[in-house]
């Protein structure tokens, strides 16, 4: 593990020597919600080419780079792109750009996706709060060697999804009027899509959206001190639940619709998360 770390520590000597910026909120754009990086004030681009060794993510929507700026008066770094498990890297480096946000300065780390809805009371477009999440079969990004510099070896997950951002989040919901629903977020591998009998089991386990990302990384947010929140964009009903196949063509194009009312959200979010930030 002591590799994996002098790895993360490459990166951020390669991030310093293009950039001085330092964030305070990490945000990660799911598929197809790339676009609200346009509403930001651009301090600087760094392509994930950039950064010696780091994964480079590869998935169509995905458009593969660091940008730093402000949300109004607000310094984030935003994941245009992430990396998923499904494109064969190891677990260290899928979270490695989540660790790397960490080392840069960002003590709150904004989680989004496109996902599949499983509830059956939800409908392409909506958005839902994370409030709890599964990982199912994808590897706990904590195996291995703990490394130390980051946190303990056997950190509490018993409030993965932080409580004031969650409220926080709810308040700018009611401010931009966004009808927002809440629920349980499960990971699997991917990359094909869930199969009727899974979307049956996840129902079971408690689950009300699907997808293939988010859960590993929120994890290792966790376990490296950061507070941690995320909302979900339903962009399709899950696999057996409307008898018509699943496309990711699908899952982008319902994502670009959403995205006016994601930007009112997400915007009025992050502001509110830099009040609570400055109030200590």
């Amino acid at each position: 593990m002591g590799q994996v770390y002098d790895k993360l520590q490459r990166c951020l000597q390669s991030v310093r020597e293009k950039t001085d910026f330092v964030p305070k909120i990490g945000i990660v754009l799911g598929s197809g919600l790339g676009d609200y990086a346009d509403d930001i004030q651009v301090v600087s681009e760094l392509d994930y080419g950039m950064i010696e060794g780091f994964p480079v993510s590869t998935v169509p929507g995905h458009a593969g780079k660091f940008i730093f700026g402000y949300v109004k008066e607000t310094p984030v770094v935003c994941m245009k792109g992430r990396v998923h498990y499904y494109e064969g890297y190891p677990i260290s480096d899928v979270v490695l750009p989540i660790r790397l946000m960490k080392l840069m300065g960002a003590e709150i780390l904004f989680l989004t996706n496109a996902s599949g809805g499983v509830n059956q009371e939800f409908r392409a477009g909506d958005f839902m709060l994370i409030t709890d999440q599964i990982s199912c079969f994808a590897p706990n990004p904590l195996i291995g060697a703990n490394i130390d510099e980051l946190g303990t070896r056997f950190p509490d997950m018993s409030e993965i999804y932080d409580k004031g951002l969650a409220e926080a989040i709810r308040n700018s919901a009611k401010e931009t009027q966004v009808d927002l629903k809440e629920g349980v977020y499960v990971q699997l591998t991917g990359p094909s899509f869930e199969s009727p009998a899974e979307i049956r089991m996840i129902r079971t386990l408690g689950g009300d959206a699907v997808g293939m990302s988010t859960a590993v990384e929120a994890i290792a947010a966790n376990h490296c001190g950061m507070k941690v929140c995320g909302i979900s964009c339903i962009c399709n009903p899950a696999a057996g639940m409307s008898g018509n196949p699943l496309t990711h063509k699908e899952v982008q194009e319902a994502a670009d619709k959403a995205a006016p009312l994601f930007k009112k959200l997400m915007t009025a979010s992050v502001s509110s998360f830099w009040r609570i930030l400055k109030d200590g």
